[in-house]
């Protein structure tokens, strides 16, 4: 055989073997791993947030997939303690071939994960965090403090002629940072703060904060606890008599949350998000009759970080579809100004955060009722891209 031919031969064979690999690519299953609290502090959120996953991977399964290959959902627990949520995030992505990871667990396991991929692979975090955060191939569509306090608590102040404050929260960056902010905002507007402290996710007995809070003379109270410590000190501030007397705000405080509390502990609580289940527009209404026909009467209430979930996948889809591609460079080029619109309305990605209509909504006695909307709020981070 002459060299040319051969060469010529071998071109061919070599091109193809490549239109073999692409078209089993193609058909080949998108494996994305979902961590999301099955255990501990947050465990409470775990059933609703797998549930929206399992909705969302439905939805654009039915409409093709992402870049034409089906979605396959794998589901690892986000609620265990950062080492070993990193171990099960290991095995889905090295073991299992998970090739995007969608998290919703607290900030401390989002560290170890990040340590884990080292930006090898995409990762789209959708919880509310205290921002800040700009590691390379991680991607951000939960609320920051910017978005849910610069001017949430101002209006609170103006509206409730709060201006005495008192901070509260877990011990950990979420907590720490979030009442960071809590306190600039408040000091800016013309506020006080007259109390800041942190407690651990065991706590399990309030009385000495809620003595220190009646003493402190505050107004207002900024409550940055989670899951089960809010309950207990939500339903205990209650018991302590300040639900008549004191405002409360939470960022973290959703419809699992006040169900816990209870709407006879939730007097004079407000709660700020980008999500609730009772917005008042087609998408958010669309969204929540599916979820509901999909998974009857009985289903996990929906809440802001379930729903967070939900937007994970439209996120990813989104930046693939631009990208054209899942690899995290390609992604990050294509993730700034990447939008879609979804049950929290458009969302706009810049910085690899996204800006996004916040409420602040007040329990009532029949659940929260939205009282007061910012319309497409800036995350307030400046990520490179």
């Amino acid at each position: 055989m002459k060299r040319r031919t051969f060469v010529s031969s071998a071109a061919w064979a070599l091109a193809g073997t490549m239109q073999s690999m692409t078209a089993a690519w193609a058909a080949s299953p998108l494996k994305v791993a979902a961590m999301l609290p099955l255990t501990g502090p947050a465990g409470l959120f775990g059933p609703s947030a797998k549930a929206c996953a399992e909705l969302a991977v439905e939805q654009l399964n039915a409409r093709g997939g992402i870049l034409g290959r089906k979605v396959e959902l794998m589901i690892g627990d986000g609620g265990l303690a950062p080492a070993e949520a990193g171990q099960a995030a290991l095995k889905l992505w090295k073991g299992e071939g998970a090739e995007v990871v969608i998290g919703m667990h607290d900030s401390a396991v989002r560290g170890a994960l990040e340590g884990l991929f080292r930006g090898q692979i995409p990762y789209i975090y959708t919880p509310v965090y205290e921002g800040g955060d700009c590691t390379p191939g991680t991607f951000f569509t939960g609320e920051t403090p910017p978005q849910q306090l610069a001017q949430p608590l101002p209006w609170l102040m103006t509206e409730r002629k709060a201006l005495k404050w008192y901070l509260i929260g877990n011990d950990y960056i979420w907590g720490r940072n979030t009442n960071a902010a809590a306190k600039g905002y408040i000091t800016k507007a013309g506020g006080t703060v007259v109390g800041d402290e942190y407690q651990p996710f065991s706590v399990d007995n309030f009385d000495s904060s809620l003595a220190r809070i009646r003493d402190s003379g505050a107004q207002a109270v900024v409550v940055s606890l989670v899951g089960g410590s809010s309950v207990t000190f939500n339903r205990a501030f209650a018991g302590f008599g300040l639900a008549d007397k004191v405002v409360r705000i939470g960022s973290l405080i959703e419809e699992n949350t006040l169900a816990g509390i209870g709407l006879q502990n939730a007097k004079n609580l407000y709660s700020s998000a980008g999500y609730f289940a009772n917005i008042d527009t087609p998408a958010a209404k669309a969204f929540s009759e599916a979820y509901f026909k999909r998974f009857g009467p009985q289903a996990p209430a929906l809440n802001t970080l379930a729903e967070s979930v939900f937007e994970g996948f439209l996120l990813l889809n989104s930046i693939a579809k631009k990208a054209g591609s899942l690899k995290v460079a390609a992604m990050a080029r294509a993730s700034e100004g990447a939008s879609y619109e979804g049950p929290r309305g458009v969302v706009t990605m810049h910085s690899r955060q996204v800006d996004q209509n916040i409420y602040v909504a007040e329990a009532t006695g029949s659940g929260f009722k939205v009282v007061k909307t910012f319309q497409h709020v800036s995350s307030g981070q400046t990520c490179k891209v």
